[in-house]
């Protein structure tokens, strides 16, 4: 017994001054119970993906869903931690919860209230993602500059790659009305390195690094013989998860083995190829991280990920497009909302809900959200299993 995603909500993506951690999991749970149609006394478990590490004072915040409707009381509700995919450990939580036949109804809510810190303490709160006996003091800028300077020196500079990849996401965003950031900022300002975009760990600039934001999403997921007393339902054709060793001095930096061990291990237990896919979603936290992504996807043989942008392969009007939604670059990256946003924007494509977005007959699309450099892997792949017309 599998599950279908039958129900979303998702907030804006933003510096919302006015919004609580707890304002924004009320608001993405309240709007995923109304569209799925579903009565909060049905839940039967609750899994919220939050990172936190210390961006909030609110550090033991599952019951906060409870918040949205006093139904919920007394129904379990766990947190699930796991760095930047913190939103997607939640997801498959759930989901194992009703493969296991523990729970038939779930809901599921992915937030983070990044903003009420300044950059210097966001910065500082993230790095605890990384490996600390190595790793500690250095920020993700500085990681994820290490991917991208061992790939300059391996490949030569792919600078543009990288601004080409930063401008494709923010034209996306400007097609998404819950996005952070709705500003095409264009190619030459992303590859132009200036006072309003300097360098902040070479060879990254601003633009190829991800936003601070605050946000939520949340799905309801049903057991699937229920799926047909929804509006709509979305399947899982896989879903995989991997990770690699913490220490970065474990792994081989260009071969981003963890990522492309669960896409190998997704497309395996879907029965599919890259080629077979109508688009993805996937975790730019910088704009290095989905270069190395569309290798490990299959999209490029190693070392020629620029291939799938001089190609036009993940542009909006391309054969595969990424990150329709502006990604985590536009869009913003609200840690522990990250995964969940993922995956309620690619059921909006697969049941043509997407508005603007909408990527036309998509039918078969993936999601790839991060913890960490390359650490904790989960992808999914979801198609459109129609629920009551």
């Amino acid at each position: 017994m599998d599950a279908r995603i039958v129900g979303w909500g998702h907030t804006k993506f933003g510096r919302l001054e006015g919004e609580t951690l707890e304002s924004l999991i009320v608001a993405a749970a309240r709007e995923a119970l109304g569209h799925a149609g579903i009565e909060a006394d049905e839940i039967d478990g609750i899994w919220l993906g939050h990172f936190n590490a210390g961006m909030v004072r609110d550090g033991f915040a599952a019951s906060l869903t409870l918040q949205a409707d006093d139904a919920l009381r007394f129904t379990p509700a766990t947190r699930v931690e796991n760095a930047c995919a913190s939103g997607s450990a939640a997801i498959h939580a759930a989901r194992n919860a009703i493969r296991a036949g523990t729970a038939r109804v779930a809901l599921v809510v992915g937030a983070e209230k990044m903003t009420a810190l300044d950059t210097e303490g966001v910065t500082d709160a993230l790095m605890q993602a990384g490996y600390a006996a190595e790793e500690d003091g250095v920020s993700f800028p500085r990681i994820f500059a290490r991917f991208a300077d061992a790939y300059f020196q391996a490949y030569g500079d792919q600078s543009a790659a990288l601004a080409r990849i930063a401008a494709k996401n923010h034209r996306n965003a400007l097609a998404n009305p819950l996005a952070h950031l709705r500003k095409d900022v264009g190619f030459e300002f992303c590859n132009t390195i200036s006072d309003k975009n300097p360098l902040i760990a070479a060879p990254l600039r601003m633009t190829d690094c991800s936003l601070i934001s605050d946000g939520a999403a949340a799905l309801v997921m049903v057991a699937e013989d229920r799926a047909a007393d929804f509006p709509q339902a979305v399947g899982f054709r896989a879903a995989v998860q991997v990770n690699d060793f913490l220490p970065m001095s474990r792994r081989d930096l260009l071969a981003f083995s963890g990522p492309a061990e669960a896409f190998r291990r997704a497309y395996a237990e879907a029965g599919i190829t890259a080629a077979d896919l109508d688009f993805a979603e996937v975790h730019d936290c910088f704009t290095i991280a989905e270069l190395l992504t569309y290798e490990a996807m299959g999209l490029a043989p190693r070392g020629q990920g620029a291939r799938a942008l001089t190609e036009g392969t993940v542009f909006a009007e391309g054969r595969m497009p990424v990150n329709l939604s502006g990604g985590l670059k536009a869009k913003g990256h609200p840690v522990g909302a990250t995964g969940v946003s993922m995956h309620v924007m690619a059921a909006r494509q697969v049941t043509g809900q997407a508005g603007e977005m909408q990527r036309q007959g998509a039918a078969l699309g993936c999601v790839f959200n991060m913890g960490g450099s390359g650490v904790a892997n989960y992808v999914s792949i979801l198609e459109n299993k129609e629920g009551a017309r």
